[in-house]
């Protein structure tokens, strides 16, 4: 009864979403007041129904409920609970499930926390997250149905892909879920903005907020799975370049741009057109990596079906919703046509420098993940992109923008006098190009690389000319420095561009000095790599819940001195009879020691691969830097305003006033 349960609150789900999508649009076309107000209740009674279907969903995880297809494809008696209750989303059917509870959060959090923007336009936010979540529901229920039942009810479940068997599942999909629906609320706050024809700073300070918590979330999430790729593929690698990978990349590139648009538009009313195409594509952006991952027109690790039709389904849902925006922005976009003027020495050229760079860095990663795709649609054959096109073209582009990046903070807004920015700029961008030149001779003993010049150049003149722009925050316009000048928002922007800065200094390091060796090793056996000394033990037996390993103790010494025991095993697991490499790390900060088991070559020899990876550890601080920058400036006391006082724009603006 209780997958029964939840298939019928899915259905009333539908049906509230439906409503939710209809009646509030109504109210607001015919300034029925009455009608609009039905708009929170709605958007409960949705929540608390998919709420119920996604519990439901779990619960049947819980038990070991068989008879339930999806359970029976990716669970198994002998799974521990945690791994039970993340396969929720661990496959097609039950992520998708998570892609609709995501959304129908979003939709609630903007019901409980908007209070005070006007009541239409809330209405009228609610009302397009319904559509899209109308959108997803249908598909569920008509090709992706999680509740299915199976028969005649296996014994036994085919159990998780090892590969998802890991803590990586718990929190990666999540957080990268949430983060890809959260841009349907900037969507969703573009597309109310264009019907009420109210597209002005106080909009964009309504919508920051959301589109930062979005960012926030993806940022993790891709963090999360980067990590994930590092110590569960067994080579080392923390990016691929793999499509899906990239599907989640593109709407966190044109997010970050909308991060920044957004502040324009808020300060000067300047943008605006931009911003809402920035929130169009971002949105349009997570659709199109939907449609990768489930359609199975590209191939890629994460792919989690491949049946047409419901490729033809998603692309369906993306095409009405790219096509429907753009053709009511096109009927609206010359009546917002943005007033503000700016020179060229100005924080707004600064900023529309780095979102064309971002779009055009997008644009780059948008064509190496279609472009097998096109050739393959003409019959031109089948052909793949890699990290060469990617390498070639993408960094270049990021690198580019890194320059005006450290520029943007210290620029005034409408105009910059040249004698005073040169001043400001002069002396990190002598000190960076300093640091560039040395540092790699320095680290490799003389041998210069180009690309670790400009990485560690870039880092350095990211992160002094930052501190340079929170000493002029600092300082304002008095000569004493005072930390509480600086503004909530401003010491998000400070703290994330860092954390860019040292993401940059971690990938530089990585890509360039890493060093691999290969060997063959048993007990007694000893390598040297690095410095360091690597000395296998012995091999144990593990048993673990639903799998056994071949477990390798290699102890590793510096210059004589014990420093740590790793502990790389292969497992075999008992259902799906696959192998798995589990690596074994010593962690550090400055550097990696990792070391996988390969197949074995005797009876007591194994190959093994030794890896020493510097400064990894940095890509992910650096992704913290920027979570903790982001929710920073999220949780700016601006974005509190009442009503009241955001109103004061519409007064400011009367053309751009609400309409019922």
């Amino acid at each position: 009864m209780i997958p029964e349960l939840g298939h019928f609150s899915l259905i009333l789900a539908l049906a509230f979403a439906l409503l939710l999508a209809t009646v509030p649009l109504i109210g607001a076309a015919r300034r029925d007041q009455y009608l609009v107000r039905y708009a929170r209740p709605l958007c409960y009674g949705m929540f608390a129904f998919v709420s119920l279907s996604i519990i439901s969903l779990g619960y049947s995880f819980a038990v070991d409920d068989f008879s339930v297809a999806y359970v029976a494809h990716h669970s198994n008696s002998q799974l521990p609970i945690f791994f039970k209750i993340s396969a929720v989303w661990g496959g097609h059917e039950g992520s998708l499930l998570f892609w609709v509870f995501a959304l129908s959060v979003w939709s609630v959090a903007v019901a409980l926390f908007s209070k005070q923007i006007e009541e239409v336009f809330t209405a009228r936010v609610l009302s397009v997250l319904a559509i899209v979540i109308v959108g997803f529901t249908f598909f569920m229920l008509l090709t992706s149905n999680p509740f299915e039942r199976l028969f005649p009810i296996p014994m036994e479940g085919r159990d998780l892909n090892p590969m998802l068997q890991d803590i990586g599942l718990i929190y990666h999909p999540p957080m990268l879920y949430i983060g890809y629906v959260g841009f349907a609320v900037s969507f969703a706050f573009a597309i109310a903005a264009l019907m009420s024809g109210r597209l002005d700073s106080a909009w964009a300070r309504w919508t920051r907020p959301w589109t930062l918590a979005a960012w926030v979330f993806l940022t993790g999430g891709i963090a999360l799975g980067s990590w994930w790729a590092y110590y569960e593929l067994g080579w080392g690698g923390w990016w691929f370049w793999d499509p899906v990978e990239n599907a989640s990349f593109m709407p966190w590139l044109v997010g970050t741009a909308l991060v920044h648009s957004l502040i324009v538009t808020e300060k000067r009313s300047a943008f605006r057109n931009w911003t809402v195409l920035l929130s169009i594509s971002a949105f349009s952006l997570s659709l199109l990596g939907t449609f990768i991952v489930r359609s199975g027109v590209l191939t890629s690790v994460h792919s989690f079906a491949s049946d047409p039709s419901r490729g033809v389904f998603i692309l369906l849902l993306l095409a009405l919703t790219v096509g429907g925006s753009l053709t009511l922005f096109a009927f609206r976009a010359s009546d917002m046509a943005s007033p503000a003027r700016f020179e060229l020495k100005s924080k707004e050229t600064m900023l529309l420098i780095c979102n064309v760079l971002l779009a055009v860095a997008t644009g780059t990663v948008l064509l190496g993940t279609l472009y097998p795709l096109l050739i393959d649609a003409l019959n031109m054959g089948k052909i793949s992109v890699g990290p060469p096109y990617f390498n070639a073209v993408f960094v270049p582009l990021v690198l580019i923008l890194f320059g005006f990046m450290g520029i943007g903070p210290i620029i005034r807004w409408k105009k910059s006098k040249a004698g005073e920015l040169k001043r400001q700029l002069l002396l990190p961008a002598m000190i960076a190009v300093a640091l560039g030149v040395t540092l790699p001779f320095i680290i490799a003993e003389g041998e210069f690389d180009i690309w670790v010049a400009f990485g560690l150049g870039m880092a350095s003149w990211i992160i002094l000319a930052t501190f340079r722009a929170g000493y002029n925050m600092a300082r304002g316009s008095s000569s004493n420095i005072d930390l509480r000048r600086i503004g909530r928002s401003q010491w998000g922007m400070i703290i994330a561009h860092l954390g860019i800065a040292v993401s940059v200094i971690g990938a530089t390091m990585v890509s360039n000095y890493s060093i691999e060796k290969s060997v063959r090793m048993g007990p007694g056996v000893s390598y040297e790599l690095a410095g360091y000394q690597f000395k296998f033990i012995d091999t144990r037996h593990i048993v673990g819940p639903n799998y056994t390993a071949e477990q390798a103790q290699i102890e590793i010494y510096q210059q004589g001195e014990f420093v740590a025991l790793v502990q790389p095993d292969r497992r075999q697991y008992n259902v799906r009879t696959m192998d798995m490499t589990e690596a074994g790390i010593d962690w550090g900060l400055f550097r990696d020691l990792y070391v996988t088991m390969g197949d074995p070559i005797s009876t007591t020899e194994f190959a093994v691969r030794l890896n020493y990876k510097p400064f990894v550890r940095w890509l992910w601080f650096g992704a913290i830097f920027m979570m903790v920058g982001g929710l920073l400036a999220a949780s700016d006391k601006r974005y509190r305003r009442k009503v009241s006082v955001a109103q004061a724009d519409t007064h400011a603006n009367p053309k751009f006033a609400p309409a019922l």
